[in-house]
């Protein structure tokens, strides 16, 4: 039941709770879109056409859908709120809420705390569609199959009536089972039950009388539950206290789906920024972000956080009271700085080719964003300036390694506001401040043999592992390309029953398995390669492996490959990745007009790899240069192909 909460005094002068019951017909038909919204703070609609057809059917089947929690805001403060509408026509492509007109609206209105989720979804149902892509766009509208008899089943996941998402009322023909699909929708039309039959009467002329019967009682208990039974409840918040409501509002929001921290912010933030909608433009930054390179998955939070950290003076704990008035007008007037360089700071990742596989933590990236934002360099990001190339370097350097350090583990506010504060102290801002940075994370700029042996054991199919993995080849532009992390020796081979069926004892099986899962049997193929790997006999496909298959993926030569030498195999794997050191590699950018300084950089590394600065997938990369005569011939078929000032980078190579 759906009504205003009432109290009364009982012979002790204890307060009673009592409601006025309403409809599910009156609900839809007069409150929602009319004097009944939704605030900023709440998410977004996320149910599925299942979830809605079993809302309706607990409603058929006279199962409770729980209360519902409504805020009053008195007509003289409903201005200093933004509401939006509830959603009749969802659509996939387009699920934000539209913002709210109040301006017409002379009374109080109801933002609603909790049932957002079950209010739409009657909306939906009763008045509305649900549009989604399933081979194709569709567009569908809530039926119910008035021929078929509920089930009497025992099973409480089960439905009981037919409801169903459809773009039409034709009959499945691949159905034998009576069909008549009534659109849920239309029994608003009817004030009285037999009209609503009388309405379908003609159409049911050519079924059987127990049919007829069928769909006559479905049609009345459906009349019954959205028109006569008073089913829907609320709870009426009158506060105007806005830290109260969210305190309702956390409370409420303790089961169903998970409540977003950052809906609670936008909230805050919507209501109280004065020339920009913050709902809308953190929601427009999120999506923009997210489809930079090959796409990443930050959300609402991360740009929230961003805003409290690149805003000078405000503390960067991520809670409500610091999203105050005060501080949500410098978070506004600085919302076009903190756009662009997290925006920057995305764009320079996904040039190193850090993706979502890849990205073990997002807070990394607030300190660059800092300095980028400290900088204040156009078109830095896409320089091909050497001096900018280099500093690019750093900041790649400095990343990968406070990933794969875990340097941003546990109190993350502390790291943060340390690293914060190491920024904002520099004079200079030409260069990353790559070593105060690390002495302020106490880590070292290189790895330990402990750390790469930690490294080397890391699980398959988890960022880290993808992220070592990916460090490992010499390309590491992944923006285009698809890689999918495989096990040498398949992993198939690894099951307890297969180790024991050859006959290997428990110390031997025991360690096939603590190596089957780590670094040491992992190497990253493309989409292809591993379909074309998974399709072949392992023996036989690893034996048509070139001498450039096996230096790429770090394979060692050993007697043989099969599956007893397993062993053997990982332990020189361990030799030659411990060479190659996981490190980013030493290494230097140059151009022809300092052609000399690379001479002299290289005298003291060869062998050497030389390459494009940009993504290349492989293209034109030299490995294995030995000394400077190769290396000068190298330069010189480089520049054969490329412009004058196109930089190119010398780094130490491991055989």
């Amino acid at each position: 039941m759906l009504g205003f909460i009432t109290f009364s005094q009982n012979s002790k002068g204890k307060l009673i709770m009592s409601y006025i019951p309403k409809t599910i017909s009156e609900v839809v038909s007069e409150f929602l879109n009319r004097t009944t919204f939704l605030p900023a703070i709440q998410r977004e609609y996320v149910w599925s056409t299942y979830d809605i057809e079993k809302l309706f059917d607990s409603i058929m089947g006279d199962y409770p859908i729980s209360t519902f929690l409504f805020w009053k805001i008195r007509e003289e403060n409903k201005n200093e709120w933004t509401a939006y509408e509830f959603i009749r026509d969802y659509d996939n492509e387009t699920p934000h809420n539209k913002e709210a007109n109040l301006a017409g609206i002379n009374q109080d209105i109801y933002l609603v705390l909790d049932g957002q989720q079950r209010l739409t979804s009657l909306f939906i149902g009763l008045k509305g569609s649900y549009r989604y892509y399933y081979y194709n766009w569709r567009k569908t509208k809530l039926y119910l199959n008035i021929l078929k008899e509920p089930l009497k089943g025992e099973n409480p996941e089960e439905l009981v009536y037919q409801f169903e998402f459809r773009e039409n009322n034709s009959p499945n023909l691949r159905n034998p089972h009576p069909q008549f699909w009534y659109l849920v929708g239309d029994i608003l039309n009817f004030e009285d039950a037999e009209d609503a039959k009388k309405d379908v009467k003609q159409q049911l002329k050519d079924f059987t009388e127990e049919q007829k019967d069928i769909a006559n009682s479905l049609i009345g208990r459906l009349h019954s539950r959205i028109h006569t039974s008073r089913l829907l409840n609320y709870y009426e918040e009158k506060s105007q206290d806005y830290d109260k409501v969210v305190e309702a509002f956390i409370r409420a929001n303790t089961g169903g789906v998970k409540l977003e921290y950052s809906d609670i912010l936008l909230s805050t933030a919507t209501a109280k920024w004065k020339n920009l909608n913050a709902r809308e433009e953190i929601h427009s930054f999120t999506d923009t972000i997210n489809n930079i390179g090959s796409g990443y998955s930050f959300g609402k939070d991360f740009v929230l956080k961003g805003c409290l950290y690149l805003t000078e003076g405000l503390p960067i704990q991520y809670q409500v009271k610091n999203f105050n008035k005060t501080n949500l007008e410098k978070i506004e007037n600085n919302w076009e700085n903190i756009k662009e360089n997290i925006h920057n700071t995305i764009q320079l990742i996904s040039k190193f080719g850090l993706t979502d596989k890849n990205l073990v933590t997002k807070n990394a990236l607030l300190p660059i964003a800092l300095y980028l934002q400290k900088l204040n360099k156009k078109n830095f990001v896409n320089s091909t300036n050497i001096e900018d190339v280099k500093n690019q370097m750093l900041i790649q350097k400095w990343l990968i390694l406070v990933l794969l350090k875990g340097a941003f583990g546990g109190s993350s506010d502390t790291t943060l506001k340390g690293l914060q504060e190491v920024i904002n102290k520099q004079i200079d801002y030409s260069l990353f401040p790559f070593e105060e940075l690390n002495r302020k994370l106490e880590i070292e700029s290189s790895f330990s043999d402990t750390e790469i042996e930690k490294l080397l054991l890391t699980n398959y199919s988890t960022k880290y592992s993808y992220l070592i993995l990916s460090l490992l080849y010499p390309d590491r532009d992944w923006k285009e390309r698809k890689f999918e992390e495989d096990h040498i020796f398949p992993k198939a081979e690894f099951t307890t029953a297969n180790l024991k069926s050859r006959n290997y004892d428990t110390n031997r099986i025991s360690e096939y398995q603590s190596y089957n899962n780590t670094i040491l049997n992992l190497e990253l193929l493309t989409d292809s390669e591993n379909r074309e790997k998974n399709s072949q006999d392992f023996g036989d496909w690893f034996s048509t492996r070139d001498n450039n298959f096996k230096t790429r993926h770090f394979i060692p030569t050993i007697k043989n490959y099969n599956f007893d030498s397993f062993t053997d195999f990982v332990l020189e794997r361990k030799k030659i990745l411990k060479e190659n050191n996981i490190n980013v590699p030493e290494g230097n950018i140059f151009s022809s007009f300092s052609f000399n300084e690379a001479l002299l950089f290289a005298s003291n590394l060869y062998p050497v790899v030389l390459k494009p600065n940009r993504g290349s997938h492989g293209d034109d990369i030299v490995v294995d240069i030995q000394n400077e005569q190769q290396l000068k011939n190298s330069v010189i078929e480089f520049y054969q192909k490329y412009d004058q000032d196109t930089p190119f980078l010398i780094e130490k190579f491991f055989h």
